[in-house]
């Protein structure tokens, strides 16, 4: 039986046990190709019965047309309203039931749907996964249900959420790329526009199994888990692939700035966002290292000088994110109660400037790589979040063993790496700055 399967199979099952730092063993797993394009990722890990079932598609917002916003995260919604065999809401009825935990979440380049269940019940997330790819029920009611909460979750999450406004303007003011431009959950009015033709044209293009990655983690037998991927999607007739958008974002010539007043926040609040480098590269570790080296705990140089000495501020952050195209180094700061937020965005731009004109001390950062390592090691004792991260780097990088060498990768960043990272990105030609500050409450029956 498993020489047939083996046969099925694009490539051969190559086994993957790899060493991280200083020769000591890290995730292994194996890595493989179903016939219709499926690229399934499988390690073992007998610590504790459990097993979790990840699916990354490669979608996300940036795929969105204009005038479509917000509907790679519609799908996701509708991906939950049920199948050929599978009824509305029985996916996660049947998860729950079974002591398993669901969710699904949708990002600028990828959508991600995960179960984690006790072990015997491995298959039921393959049936649920593979029946939803393979025969998702598409329908006006089911779509305008889920319009309906899409539009209630921007409510809840942006509309009525302090600083809302701020989060959803700081990337349509920092891109011109409308591939990034427009946030993740879209506006009321493309929600709107959409149709079940639309949502049928979205579901052949994108759900197919050679746009997908299967990564499954736990206390589970390969050559079994295999046969069961088989059994479950090998079925699933593979579709043209969708063409990837042009993701990168023309060079800034000047700042970029706006006030926003917000009734709902009672704290100024200053952002300011740079174009920094697709995830992955070289420049982006050094910028990792730097959010580290700036707001990496207590001891970093915003806490102790924007918060603790100066009191401007009640908090201060900077960290990057992950992208595949060009992304954003953020910092952001809320300002204390009686200070200017002129001050507080200064006192940023300085600390910035002490980093580019050195020196960093050892400490800093070796701080940083001991962080690396720290977070390294707390993801990948998660069968959750290493199925997520095997999908994930597979799919941004075509290299699911990331998973055991990021934190090598930050262990060769110098502080003259840092330094040249941040005087290339953090300038002030290629800065968004948004200040948010509470809106006044409006005089209560006509008072003066």
């Amino acid at each position: 039986m498993f020489r047939a399967i083996g046969r099925a199979l694009a490539p051969a099952l190559a086994a993957v046990v790899c060493l991280g730092a200083a020769g000591k063993p890290a995730v292994s797993f194996t890595d493989n190709k179903l016939k219709n394009g499926l690229r399934v990722i499988i390690s073992e890990d007998h610590t504790a019965p459990t097993v979790t079932v990840a699916v990354t598609y490669n979608v996300g917002s940036a795929d969105e047309r204009t005038g479509r916003t917000g509907f790679a995260h519609l799908f996701e919604h509708m991906m939950f309203k049920g199948s050929e065999n599978v009824g509305p809401g029985e996916h996660p009825a049947l998860i729950f039931n079974n002591g398993g935990t669901m969710n699904g979440t949708t990002n600028a380049d990828r959508t991600l749907y995960f179960e984690t269940l006790p072990a015997n019940q491995l298959e039921l997330a393959l049936f649920l996964e593979g029946d939803r790819m393979k025969s998702l029920d598409i329908n006006k009611a089911n779509l305008d249900n889920q319009r309906n909460a899409v539009q209630e979750e921007r409510r809840l999450r942006v509309d009525n959420q302090p600083y809302g406004q701020t989060f959803e303007r700081t990337s349509n003011q920092a891109y011109d790329n409308p591939a990034y431009k427009h946030s993740v959950i879209g506006s009321m009015e493309d929600l709107n526009a959409a149709t079940v033709d639309d949502v049928a044209t979205f579901f052949k293009t994108y759900y197919a199994p050679n746009n997908a990655i299967v990564s499954i983690v736990g206390d589970l037998e390969t050559r079994k888990t295999m046969s069961l991927v088989e059994k479950y999607f090998g079925g699933i007739a593979r579709q043209p692939s969708p063409k990837r958008p042009e993701l990168s974002e023309p060079r800034h010539t000047r700042e970029r700035r706006s006030t926003i007043e917000d009734p709902l926040a009672r704290l100024a609040r200053v952002d300011i966002v740079w174009i920094g480098p697709p995830a992955g590269s070289p420049d982006s570790d050094a910028l990792d290292v730097l959010s580290d080296v700036l707001s990496g705990g207590r001891s970093s140089r915003l806490n102790q000088v924007i918060v603790r000495e100066k009191q401007l501020a009640t908090n201060a952050a900077a960290f990057p994110d992950e992208s595949r195209g060009p992304g954003l180094f953020q910092a952001l700061a809320t300002v204390a109660p009686g200070k200017n937020p002129a001050d507080v965005e200064q006192a940023v731009y300085d600390e910035i400037e002490k980093v580019k004109s050195g020196p960093i001390a050892d400490w800093e950062i070796e701080k940083a790589r001991n962080s690396a390592r720290r977070n390294a090691a707390n993801a990948v004792t998660s069968t959750l979040q290493r199925a997520i991260q095997l999908g994930q780097y597979a799919l941004f990088y075509d290299d699911p063993n990331r998973i055991n060498t990021i934190s090598d990768r930050i262990e060769k960043v110098t502080a003259a790496d840092v330094q040249r990272a941040a005087s290339k990105y953090l300038t002030e030609e290629n800065r968004s700055v948004i200040i948010t500050t509470p809106k006044a409450a409006a005089p209560k029956g006509g008072q003066q």
